[in-house]
Formats: structure tokens, C-alpha cells, sequence
């Protein structure tokens, strides 16, 4: 029996719109989800006015920096930072092939989760494609170390995460959470995960130029006390290590495809994700790329492998 797995690539429907400030900048962005054509991959589309307007490929090696955030692109050049949550979201519900319009250098924070690109997936609605959907198919244990932390891909026969973080502060502590991807668990288990900071680490991030469009309606905050400000709380017993979980998907899904594995990392993150998947994929006896062949009814579908599309760096 094969792996349960979609057929075919996926778009959406319909155009879609979401406006806010960047997490980082602080700056108002707009973005457009726009409908795109079968092997398009997900494209960034930058429409600044009184600027040329470019594209940036959601790839890994188009990533330019890891610091607090994934961006792709020149960090001192043009660039589109934040993308790991909107990245996640696609990734979770299962989208191949987009173009993201956006206004500006950031990725809007909003409420600091997913929830709202996938409010906004769910409105535009998901339309199935006739190009079949290609698959990175883990072959062997692929581990990258960093000091205590560590991440590694495995085969799998599914779409496996499991995370585990350890923070000495007590209110986070060591959490970890563990499931195989689809858009239902997605939904309910990832989806409404926000982003978290200290309290502690303001002033420095702010005098640094980082989270200037912070506050406590788009992240959760630890205090000096170590207790969560936000007045709601938290809105699941371990947000923060599902929180991880997303930014893992979202970094993760830069390998242009979606993959057949179990990822696993402890005490991760943006820098660590990327460098993994970096390190799977230069290593060309460590996956292959497959998609699936005619099933039959009753029957899972078995998968083959396949030659590699030109959009996506298979092969770094």
C-alpha cells in the first residue's frame, strides 16, 4: 500500500487581500493572492509604488537572512522579510503554486499567527490543478548540530514534524509537540499559534531596528516576572512550541515542494531549518523526487520518482 497523498497541484480560485504592518518595520503592507498556473511555484511579486517591479522565488536559496525571521532576498537590497508564517500557511493547507503581491519589504504580522492567511486561502477557495504534484521523498537520516541544538530529516511514510524547545525561562520551559501534516490538523492544531517574545528583549530589538510593529495584539509576551501579559492568555497550553512547529513548516516549505519525511529538530529555529534543509538538499542520495501513479479504486497511491521541474533547487 502507498502513501494517502494528494494527486495533483493546487492554486486558488480567487484573488484574496490582507493589509497590516510588518512585525519588524512597523511600516503598513498590503498583499494579493493571486491565483498562478500549474509548476509556477510561490512567487513574491513587489508593486512598490515609484519602484520596478520585481519577483522573488519562495526557495531556499533565495534565503538572505535568518535573523529573527526568514527573509528572502538582499537584506541590504530588495527583499521580503516575515515569510515563514504566510509560507507555513500555504504549507499547511496543501498550496503549490501562487503569486504574492506585496507592497512593500514585509510580510504583514497581523495577529502574529496563521490563522488569518488561511481565513483569506479559505475565502479565495482551493482549486485543484491537472499537473501532477511532485514530492521530496527522504531517503536516509540527514542531521545537521549546533552546539545542544540539533534537526534532521527521516524517512517517513507521511509528512511528520516533531519539535521540541527548551527555554530556561518558566513559562515556556521544555515543550514539544508532534503530528503528521494535513490541512485539518493544520487548522486546529498549528493555525492560531502566535509569535512570542521577552519583555526583556525590547529595547535592544527596538534599538536594533527589529520589532518596531510589535505589540500584544500580534504576539504573546513574556514579562520580567515570567508571566504572559497578554490579558487572554494563551490560546494553547504549549503555543510556543507550536508556534515553532509553523515557522518550521514555513522555512521548510522553501524547498519548493512539499516533503515525504519526518522532520525533527530540538531547540531550532529559522537559522537551523534553512541550514538543514540546505544540507538535505546537496545531497543528492538523500532524497528523490516522486510523484504519484494511476491508484486504483480502493487503493492508496503509489508513488514514483520523477525528473526535477526547472522552478524548484532540487540539487543545490
Amino acid at each position: 500500500m502507498g502513501i494517502h497523498l494528494h494527486d495533483h497541484q493546487t492554486t486558488l480560485k480567487s484573488r484574496a487581500t490582507l493589509s497590516g504592518v510588518g512585525v519588524h518595520s512597523g511600516k503598513p503592507v498590503t498583499l494579493h493572492f493571486l491565483p498562478a498556473d500549474a509548476d509556477t511555484g510561490i512567487v513574491f511579486h513587489h508593486v512598490g509604488e515609484g519602484e520596478p517591479a520585481r519577483d522573488l522565488r519562495a526557495l531556499v536559496s533565495e534565503v538572505g537572512s535568518t535573523d529573527l525571521c526568514t527573509m528572502l532576498g538582499d537584506p541590504n537590497g530588495y527583499h521580503v522579510a516575515t515569510v515563514e508564517h504566510v509560507m507555513g500557511a500555504l504549507f499547511g493547507l496543501g498550496i503549490d503554486n501562487l503569486i504574492i503581491e506585496i507592497d512593500g519589504n514585509e510580510v504583514p504580522i497581523l495577529d502574529g499567527s496563521a490563522i488569518r492567511f488561511v481565513e483569506a486561502i479559505d475565502q479565495a477557495g482551493i482549486e485543484t490543478l491537472s499537473a501532477k504534484r511532485r514530492y521530496v521523498r527522504i531517503l536516509k537520516p540527514v542531521r545537521i548540530e549546533a552546539g545542544a541544538s540539533w534537526a534532521e530529516f527521516r524517512p517517513y511514510a507521511g509528512t511528520r514534524f516533531e519539535v521540541e524547545i527548551d527555554f530556561e525561562n518558566p513559562a515556556i520551559g521544555r515543550q514539544s509537540f508532534a503530528a503528521d501534516v494535513n490541512a485539518d490538523m493544520f487548522r486546529t492544531e498549528i493555525a492560531r499559534a502566535r509569535t512570542f517574545g521577552f519583555m526583556k528583549d525590547v529595547e535592544r530589538l527596538w534599538a536594533a531596528g527589529y520589532a518596531l510593529g510589535s505589540s500584544l495584539e500580534n504576539s504573546v509576551v513574556i514579562g520580567d516576572d515570567s508571566r504572559i501579559i497578554n490579558i487572554e492568555g494563551l490560546r494553547y497550553p504549549n503555543e510556543f512550541v507550536r508556534h515553532k512547529t509553523l515557522d518550521a513548516m514555513g522555512d521548510l516549505s522553501l524547498a519548493g515542494a512539499r516533503f515525504i519525511g519526518c522532520f525533527r529538530s530540538y531547540r531550532g529555529g529559522h537559522r537551523m531549518n534553512a541550514a538543514a534543509l540546505r544540507r538535505l538538499l546537496s545531497d543528492r542520495s538523500a532524497f528523490e523526487i516522486v510523484e504519484t501513479t494511476r491508484r486504483e479504486r480502493g487503493r492508496s497511491a503509489e508513488m514514483i520518482a520523477v525528473n526535477a521541474p526547472v522552478y524548484a533547487p532540487w540539487v543545490l
